[in-house]
């Protein structure tokens, strides 16, 4: 069964939402955007949150010493990189934490993605995306089918396209966003109808 990670959370009504319907993950903004949290936010979030149900940290370009901070403090269990963090990066985050911080790359799709060299990656998963936070769906042709490294699917989701997505490239995780949002928060109603839709 796909795995589903919501991002974005940034309120104690999101939480209580997630604690009802339980995605496998959840998303934590530090990076520039209208979705982000303070480590302050996120501690209050984090302690409101089903046990059960992981914590990811979105970052684009931070310092390892806030990544190993926010980790360190049990307020994230994955580290989600959307920067141009390199390799050497990332085997120095695991290294720093006896591997137990999992990585996400975030690739970010286009014609000239060398998918296929990212399956020695030490990350742990990859991220396939068509951005940013753009909440646009790329084209799912490049999703090459020699990709051995476990992915979360991202970019322009929603319940009407989910399943097709889900059929075709049996990705690990769908990660969604802006399509489980009214006027920018999260909306229970599409997060229930998205779940009811996967399941």
């Amino acid at each position: 069964m796909v795995k589903i990670k919501i991002c974005g959370i940034r309120r104690i009504e999101d939480i209580m939402i997630i604690n009802k319907y339980k995605p496998e993950y959840i998303g934590f903004v530090f990076a520039d955007s209208k979705r982000k949290v303070s480590h302050n936010q996120a501690r209050q979030l984090k302690q409101n949150l089903n046990s059960d149900i992981i914590s990811v940290g979105v970052f684009v370009d931070a310092s390892q010493s806030e990544i190993l901070k926010l980790f360190e403090e049990g307020l994230i269990d994955i580290a989600q990189l959307h920067g141009n963090e390199s390799e050497e990066d990332i085997i120095s985050l695991k290294r720093k934490t006896g591997d137990e911080l999992k990585i996400i790359k975030a690739i970010e799709m286009s014609e000239n993605t060398d998918l296929l060299g990212y399956n020695d990656s030490h990350a742990d998963y990859l991220l396939l995306d068509s951005g940013k936070g753009s909440g646009k769906t790329f084209d799912w042709s490049l999703i090459n089918s020699g990709l051995k490294k476990e992915f979360f699917l991202a970019g322009g989701l929603n319940s009407s396209n989910i399943c097709e997505a889900i059929s075709r490239f049996n990705p690990y995780a769908v990660d969604l966003s802006s399509s489980l949002e009214t006027d920018g928060f999260k909306d229970e109603n599409k997060i229930k109808e998205l779940m009811e839709v996967i399941n």
